[in-house]
């Protein structure tokens, strides 16, 4: 059973995780800072800060991968009608004759590429919310699809 004082520390620590709206990287550093300073004082807001950690860390692996996958797509869908020659004599004739038709890979890739780090947002959001009820009643929550880089 875990005292009031963990189960607030523990929930802090979760919920300092949507500073990532308003301080850039925010998301990871009052995390560290309030699980590092207190990981010693108990199992619980130790496991609570791992899995915190964990978790982030494999949000922003899935939001890496997602822009390694989308982004060479759209660069591809926007230069390929463009020769190494266009762009060494700084033609750009090309970009001014792309029509909708030959951009409907692109904008498809794009919005769908958008929906789903939308989608991993709003997730990221609700389950940070979820997880921080749970820890203040006293509950250890595992976020679903995280990679276990603190064990």
């Amino acid at each position: 059973m875990s005292t009031t004082n963990e189960r607030n520390v523990s929930t802090a620590i979760h919920l300092s995780t949507l500073t990532q709206y308003f301080i850039p990287f925010g998301n990871y550093i009052f995390p560290i800072i309030i699980w590092s300073s207190k990981k010693k004082d108990s199992e619980f807001i130790d496991s609570n800060g791992k899995q915190v950690l964990n978790f982030q860390l494999s949000m922003l692996l899935y939001s890496l991968i997602l822009c390694l996958i989308a982004i060479p797509i759209i660069i591809y869908a926007v230069l390929r009608n463009v020769t190494w020659n266009d762009l060494i004599n700084d033609n750009h004739h090309h970009f001014n004759e792309m029509t909708i038709g030959q951009s409907t890979g692109f904008i498809t890739l794009a919005l769908c590429a958008a929906a789903v780090f939308g989608f991993l947002k709003i997730m990221e959001f609700i389950l940070i919310i979820y997880a921080s009820v749970k820890a203040s009643n006293g509950e250890l929550y595992k976020y679903p699809l995280t990679i276990p880089f603190f064990k």
